[in-house]
């Protein structure tokens, strides 16, 4: 009786067993699934991203060489003008008076001049039949030349003072757009120290400049000629093109941070940049079309589990320069696994360039799932304790 406890009891005790494995310690075969990719032809670019506001290509300040009070304004802001169109008036009322002194003191002198020419002539004629003294001919020499003197000085005088009169009718210098008008009807200007500041006018608003602001790490990549594009907030949804026109050598530093000036110029014939906007850039410093492109994620892939039996793994043997353009990459056919050396090229931190060392029909790995240990990418930590497979030469 006893004896047929103890064997009832160690059945029971297996059948325990048995399920407490079947149901909490039996691990499923976990099956492997790769990620793959195949290279693809395309274009591909390094680029430099930056940020700069929309100006003016061009702009001309125009201003006044004469005191007074602001009497007309014939245009405003974003007018249209014509080179020699009035923009404005001064009141012209003083410079009249005082042109109208100067002309009157002119027909003075001009009448005094004729009277001491008329004498001059007769103290010339007594001069010279001796009836009267050198003296006498020298002092009324002297006053003739005087009288000519003077009208030549009035007469410089009454030219000044109709330019100035002149100058109270602001015209424009040249064909553009009116940006700023800093100046009202009724209005005293004074440019007694300096010209002050009437209008800004544009000289061609279809032409733009973008004036971005380099990374002094990005500059060496940036040079004249390359294409740019940039979108501004205005018009989300439009991608606005240009070329880089000029490298400015002189630096902006702020907190810490140098960055130099680069101007793009912009063709805008639709008018829809307006000056100050604000531009986010993209310049292109290399670019290739054709090209063969896989994932960046291909070249950082590391194989850092066993696959399993099913898979055939064939690691490379040979070394691959550090930090340069060789990368390694898995390539997947059929159940082989096959590591390969490829030569880079441009890398948009999405897809790479492939110069040399894969062919179009391969499928490159980007990740793996399952297996005995969890696959890995370049650059990204792996437990100390996890086993790799395959071992690589360095």
């Amino acid at each position: 009786m006893k004896k047929r406890k103890i064997i009832i009891y160690s059945i029971t005790a297996a059948v325990l067993l048995f399920l407490v494995w079947f149901f909490f310690l039996k691990k499923e075969k976990q099956e492997v699934h790769f990620t793959l990719a195949g290279p693809t032809v395309g274009h591909i670019a390094e680029t430099v991203t930056s940020t700069g506001t929309v100006q003016i290509v061009d702009t001309v300040t125009v201003g006044t060489q004469v005191s007074g009070i602001i009497k007309s304004i014939h245009v405003d802001f974003n007018d249209k003008v014509k080179k020699g169109q009035l923009l404005a008036e001064i009141d012209p009322t003083l410079l009249q008076a005082t042109y109208d002194q100067i002309k009157g003191s002119l027909a003075q002198s001009q009448a005094s001049l004729t009277y001491q020419a008329a004498n001059y002539n007769r103290q010339k004629q007594l001069y010279e039949v001796g009836a009267i003294s050198k003296s006498d001919y020298d002092n009324a020499t002297s006053t003739f030349n005087a009288a000519k003197a003077n009208v030549a000085s009035i007469t410089a005088q009454l030219r000044s003072a109709n330019q100035n009169l002149a100058y109270t009718k602001i015209y424009s210098p040249l064909d553009g757009v009116v940006l700023s008008r800093n100046v009202s009807v009724g209005q005293t200007v004074a440019s007694s120290f300096s010209t002050p500041t009437l209008f800004v006018l544009a000289k061609d608003i279809t032409k733009m400049l973008v004036n971005a602001s380099v990374d002094e790490a990005d500059i060496s990549h940036v040079s004249v000629g390359q294409k740019a594009t940039f979108t501004v907030d205005a018009y989300l949804n439009n991608v606005f093109n240009g070329t880089v026109g000029t490298i400015r050598i002189d630096p902006t530093v702020s907190s810490n941070v140098v960055t130099y000036p680069t101007l793009i110029n912009v063709d805008n014939s639709s008018e829809k940049l307006m000056p100050g906007m604000t531009a986010t850039i993209t310049i292109f410093s290399k670019e290739a079309d054709s090209a063969l492109l896989i994932p960046v994620k291909a070249t950082k892939f590391t194989l850092m589990a066993d696959p399993g039996r099913d898979y055939k793994v064939e690691p490379l043997k040979e070394a691959v320069e550090k930090g340069g353009h060789e990368k390694t990459v898995w390539v997947l056919n059929g159940n082989v696994l096959q590591q390969k050396k490829i030569t880079t090229g441009l890398n948009d931190n999405t897809h790479v360039q492939v110069l040399s060392g894969l062919n179009k029909t391969d499928s490159v790995v980007t990740d793996m799932n399952g297996g005995k240990a969890q696959a890995t990418t370049q650059g990204q930590s792996a437990s100390p304790f996890m086993p790799k497979f395959p071992s690589r030469k360095k």
